[in-house]
C-alpha cells in the first residue's frame, strides 16, 4: 500500500511554483488507481514524488509501512527496483532491439544481461504480443508497439507498483484501447498496483477502479470511479466528464 501523508513540493525561483498543495492520498494494493486533472494540475510532479524523482518539499510517502522519503543510496535503488515507470514519449533505446530494451533493467542493476535474462526478457515480449519483434528497433515500431515494449521492460522490473504518466496520450484510439486491456491483464494477472497519470476520463473509466482528482496541486475530490462519475462534486470534475462548460 501506497500512502501519500501531506505532501507539499514547491519549486523555488522568481517566483515560487507550488506544485503540490498538502496531498493526502491512499493506493491499495493490487488497485488500478487514476490521478487525473488539466495540464498543470500537479500529476506528474506527484506521480514523480512516488518515486522519489523529486523530493517532496515537506510530507512523507510510506510504501508497505515504511517511510521511503529520504531514501539515499543503496536502499534508493532498491526501492526504486521495485516502481517501475511507463512514459508517455515511451523512453526506448533508439539503437537498441525491442529485446535489449526490456534487457536493460537486467543491465542495470547487475551490468551483465544472461542467458536467463534474455530468455526472461522475451516471455516479458511474449506477454504484450511482441515476441515476432523481439529484433525490432523501436523506428521499426509503431506506437501502440513501442509502448507494448515499454510495458515489458516495465514487467523486467519485477515491480510492485507501475506508474503510467500520460501512458498512453501519444496513441490513436485503437492503440489506446490495446494498450489498456494490457495494463488490465497484467494488474489481474500478477496483481500488481498500477498508478495512472492521465487527463483523460474516457481511460479512468476504462482502466481504474479508484480516482483522485487534482486541481492546482490539491486533491479535489477522490472514490470510486463509480461514485465519482456517478456524482462529481467538484466543478472540474464535471468540466472534465463533460457535464459542465467550461465557460460557464
Amino acid at each position: 500500500m501506497i500512502s501519500l501523508e501531506h505532501l507539499t513540493k514547491t519549486f523555488e525561483g522568481k517566483s515560487d511554483v507550488h506544485a503540490l498543495r498538502d496531498v493526502s492520498l491512499t493506493i491499495p494494493d493490487g488497485d488500478v488507481f487514476g490521478i487525473i486533472g488539466i495540464s498543470g494540475a500537479g500529476k506528474s510532479t506527484l506521480v514523480r514524488c512516488i518515486n522519489l524523482l523529486e523530493r517532496p518539499t515537506t510530507g512523507k510517502i510510506v510504501v508497505d509501512g515504511t517511510d521511503v522519503t529520504n531514501l539515499q543510496g543503496s536502499a534508493l535503488r532498491e526501492y526504486r527496483r521495485h516502481v517501475a515507470m511507463i512514459f508517455q514519449g515511451f523512453g526506448l533505446l533508439q539503437q537498441k532491439t525491442a529485446l535489449q530494451n526490456v534487457c536493460f533493467p537486467y543491465l542495470a542493476s547487475k551490468g551483465k544481461v544472461t542467458d536467463e535474462n534474455r530468455k526472461e526478457a522475451l516471455g516479458f515480449l511474449r506477454q504484450v504480443g511482441l515476441e515476432d519483434r523481439a529484433g525490432s528497433y523501436p523506428s521499426q515500431l509503431s506506437g501502440g508497439q513501442k509502448q507494448r515494449v515499454a510495458i515489458a521492460r516495465a514487467l523486467a522490473c519485477h515491480p510492485d507498483y507501475i506508474l503510467c504518466d500520460e501512458a498512453t496520450s501519444a496513441l490513436d484510439p485503437a492503440s489506446t484501447a490495446s494498450v489498456l486491456r494490457l495494463l488490465c491483464q497484467i494488474n489481474e494477472q500478477t496483481g500488481v498496483t498500477i498508478i495512472v497519470i492521465t487527463h483523460s476520463m474516457q481511460v479512468v473509466q476504462d482502466i481504474c477502479k479508484d480516482v483522485a482528482v487534482l486541481v492546482s496541486g490539491q486533491v479535489v475530490e477522490k472514490g470510486s470511479v463509480a461514485e465519482v462519475f456517478a456524482n462529481p462534486q467538484h466543478e472540474v470534475t464535471r468540466q472534465l466528464l463533460g457535464r459542465e462548460s467550461w465557460d460557464e
